[in-house]
């Protein structure tokens, strides 16, 4: 898994009144959970959460607090309701030997007999929620489309992996290939 780092100072005060002053500095309150000891309170520019915060790919994060590091993933995060600027953000660290729980992008590979005899795809899931050590953790998921006729799904069942457990509903379908109107209008002007 890929490891972004921030540069975050320490909040000594925390509080509505500091967190508005900070975002008004352009600056994020955030707080690190799991340290062992006390939450680790401190503040990270805006621009810098770009690359972890708007992409589709899931990152370790390292955070660095007045030259202490520290590992860990993003937790939480709260944006605010109509201009959709970071509020706050909830980070917890990782040790090397704990398991934790984290959504992985799914990557659609492969070819399908379905789409090539003129279905469409249909991707209804885009992450899978997994739980694993930390260094087992994949940068995304693999799932095959290969077999897919119209009509059929590949289901969370059907992914293999190994190293961690996928969490969602074995039942779910990822991926589903289903019939174009286009098709169903050739189908019904063949039967006439």
């Amino acid at each position: 898994m890929k490891t972004i780092l921030l540069k975050g100072e320490h909040r000594s005060e925390v509080g509505s009144r500091t967190s508005k002053g900070l975002r008004n500095e352009g600056k994020v309150p955030c707080v690190l959970y799991g340290t062992g000891g006390e939450n680790v309170h401190f503040a990270v520019y805006q621009a810098d959460f770009k690359n972890l915060v708007y992409t589709p790919n899931v990152y370790k994060v390292r955070i660095d607090v007045n030259g202490k590091s520290y590992d860990a993933v993003l937790q939480d995060i709260q944006f605010h309701p109509v201009s959709d600027v970071i509020l706050h953000c909830d980070f917890l660290a990782v040790d090397a030997s704990k398991k934790v729980v984290m959504e992985i992008p799914i990557r659609v590979v492969g070819n399908s007999p379905g789409v090539r005899a003129g279905g469409k795809m249909v991707k209804k899931i885009n992450r899978l929620r997994v739980r694993g050590l930390i260094q087992n953790l994949p940068d995304y998921i693999d799932v095959s489309i290969d077999n897919l006729e119209i009509g059929q799904s590949a289901k969370v069942a059907n992914v293999t992996v190994e190293g961690f457990e996928i969490l969602d509903a074995p039942a779910n379908a990822i991926v589903t290939i289903k019939t174009t109107r286009a098709l169903m209008q050739a189908a019904a002007e063949a039967r006439k």
